[in-house]
């Protein structure tokens, strides 16, 4: 009986204490639990210094000032830069001269409108447009029309557009013939280039209007021309967003860019060593001889900074 009663007690404390341990190990990995999920989302974040603070909104300022600037290159560039170097190089008569409308085409089909005197967007295929044809008197003191220069004269042949070359013969009157346009180019967008009013206002035939002249082409005229608005152009559009692209990405580089020369550590195991020491060939001492005499090259190691 005695015997029976002590397994039964000692039964009895071995299920006590499993349970004991059960419930602790339910604890511990419910504590884990809390700790790895719940516990990890309220922890805060490590404090940032003022100087990680300074580089992480200084960079996001200068990748977004450059970001824009660039972009905008690439639509300010064919819109307004290519048109204005295009002026400048034409290389119109600062002193405008009068022009009179002689006639005026309106032409269907995509291969008859090479070129218009003014046409909305520049993009877009053209299947109606309209030639307007001026004649004007050059100044005689220009010293455009001193030599033989050679000029693109624009002709209608059986309805088709012909582009021929030769120098610019005054008429009866000492007029020359030439094509008008509203600009170099001859298109634009709104507001700055209105082709109704444009066409309505010189388009007829008589009309009279101070117009300028290229003294590179001599049959091409426009109705306005301003040097220093063009010059003014190219600073606005070109120049200051290339300055401040380029500015932001120096700015960039310096702040996450370090460019240190740095000798590139020897690393040559011992069995290397014992070849090269066993091996007394012309080849090999020749060889040592170049590499100990080549200088130590340095290489630049980029290095980002943590914000």
């Amino acid at each position: 009986m005695r015997g029976s009663s002590s397994e039964l007690l000692l039964d009895a404390s071995s299920q006590s204490n499993n349970h004991k341990y059960e419930v602790q190990e339910k604890e511990l990995r419910r504590r884990k639990l809390l700790e790895l999920g719940f516990g990890a989302s309220r922890r805060r974040p490590p404090r940032r210094t003022c100087r990680q603070r300074f580089n992480f909104y200084a960079t996001s300022a200068l990748t977004l000032i450059a970001t824009s600037c660039g972009a905008a290159l690439l639509f300010l560039v064919p819109l307004y830069v290519d048109p204005a170097i295009s002026t400048l190089a034409a290389d119109f008569s600062p002193e405008p001269v009068q022009c009179t409308t002689v006639r005026r085409e309106d032409i269907v089909g995509i291969f008859n409108c090479t070129w218009s005197s003014c046409r909305e967007g520049c993009t877009s295929d053209v299947y109606r447009c309209t030639h307007i044809y001026v004649t004007y008197t050059p100044w005689r003191n220009d010293s455009g029309w001193g030599n033989e220069s050679f000029v693109g004269r624009h002709r209608m042949a059986n309805g088709v557009i012909q582009t021929t070359t030769e120098t610019p013969t005054p008429g009866a009157s000492g007029d020359v013939e030439a094509i008008l346009k509203v600009n170099i180019k001859g298109c634009g967008y709104p507001p700055i280039v209105d082709c109704e009013n444009f066409t309505r206002e010189l388009g007829y035939e008589g009309a009279k209007f101070p117009c300028y002249y290229s003294r590179v082409n001599g049959s091409i005229v426009m109705a306005n021309y301003n040097r220093q608005a063009q010059l003014e152009t190219i600073l606005h559009f070109l120049a200051a967003p290339f300055v401040v692209t380029l500015a932001t990405s120096v700015a960039l580089c310096v702040m996450h860019c370090d460019c240190r020369c740095v000798a590139p550590p020897p690393h040559h195991s011992r069995g290397m060593r014992r070849t090269r020491m066993n091996d007394l060939s012309d080849h090999s001492i020749s060889n040592r001889v170049d590499r100990r005499g080549h200088p130590v090259h340095c290489e630049c190691g980029e290095v980002t900074r943590p914000l």
